[in-house]
């Protein structure tokens, strides 16, 4: 039997080769996984950062666990778990230390703007369940709901599976389940975080996206306003700032920012958890110098903007984009 017709017969030899101590095929077992387990640790934490170091830890404790490792079940499966554990211990230590504010590890997940179609960034279950308004509602639920919702919905484990997992009972699993659910689908009514992104057609996100830099470049707030939709949302997390309405927001570009000196940021077509976005570059008036100064990510409704979370004084983000931290003058 060939390596095509039994896929396993390759982990199989991967394991035991990394079972004797070899870190090149541990490196070759594990990295066709390495980019979807990075995006679920994402979406369980919210944090681009600490998806980072989740999955650093993850697969050390992997390497140190190989010699135990039996290839019976799948190694995407087995590298899920580890995964998982170190996400949900993550998430118990924030809960003690940041109870306070919801959103303080919310952060944008960077993506090629227009990626190719033989080299996804992301996996069908994270393109599902990668947005941002999903991402952002996930910070309302405690860890465990957090997992177990991810874990049914996203992954589509049986809550047997979890509940093994988890050393609980199925009944306490499909509680949790119920929970999160109610409070997810209540944060998709009211969107209080983050707007659905929901555009018309791919056409018409495009055109919104040009329109609003046009408008930006020029400095028209009027048209910058006739692009959002009445009860948009525009948020600024950690910080908490908050304005709702197309007037309140039309405001915010027109005094905040520089002070409303829009021609002096400079903007530059980003995507980040499926979404258009945009890279602000400020110009530093002593150098001339545009400067990293925060990201945008827009939800569209149809063919307005219904929401923009906007990332600010978070220049580290912008290598993740594939862009300079600077640009010319």
């Amino acid at each position: 039997m060939t390596a095509a017709a039994h896929p396993n017969l390759d982990d199989e030899r991967l394991v035991a080769a990394a079972r004797r101590g070899d870190e090149r095929a541990f490196v070759e077992l594990t990295s066709p996984h390495r980019s979807a387990l990075h995006a679920h640790c994402y979406r369980l934490l919210g944090s681009l950062h600490d998806a980072d170091d989740a999955l650093q830890e993850a697969l050390l404790r992997a390497w140190r666990a190989i010699g135990g490792f039996e290839p019976r079940a799948p190694v995407r499966a087995w590298l899920y778990r580890i995964a998982t554990n170190v996400c949900l211990r993550m998430l118990k230590q924030r809960a003690r230390r940041d109870a306070a504010c919801i959103d303080a590890h919310l952060q944008p997940y960077p993506e090629p703007v227009a990626p190719a179609a033989s080299e996804p960034t992301v996996t069908v279950e994270s393109e599902e369940a990668i947005g941002l308004a999903f991402v952002a509602a996930m910070q309302l639920l405690p860890p465990k709901q957090r997992v177990v919702l991810v874990l049914r919905d996203v992954l589509d484990w049986s809550a047997r599976e979890v509940a093994q997992f988890l050393d609980d009972s199925v009944a306490a699993v499909n509680s949790a389940l119920q929970r999160a659910r109610e409070r997810m689908a209540r944060e998709h009514d009211e969107g209080s975080l983050a707007r659905a992104h929901r555009p018309a057609s791919i056409h018409a996100e495009a055109r919104v996206m040009q329109r609003f830099q046009d408008a930006w470049k020029a400095v028209d707030i009027d048209a910058i306003l006739a692009l959002l939709a009445d009860d948009a949302l525009l948020t600024m997390p950690p910080e908490g700032m908050r304005f709702e309405g197309a007037t309140a927001i039309a405001g915010f570009f027109a005094t905040v920012p520089l002070d409303g000196r829009l021609d002096r940021i400079r903007l530059v077509a980003a995507r980040a958890n499926g979404q258009p976005a945009m890279a602000a570059y400020a110009r530093n008036a002593t150098t001339g110098e545009h400067e990293a100064y925060g990201v945008m990510v827009f939800a569209i409704d149809g063919e307005r903007i219904a929401g923009i979370t906007g990332f600010a004084r978070q220049p580290a983000l912008f290598p993740r984009f594939g862009l300079s931290v600077a640009t010319g003058r």
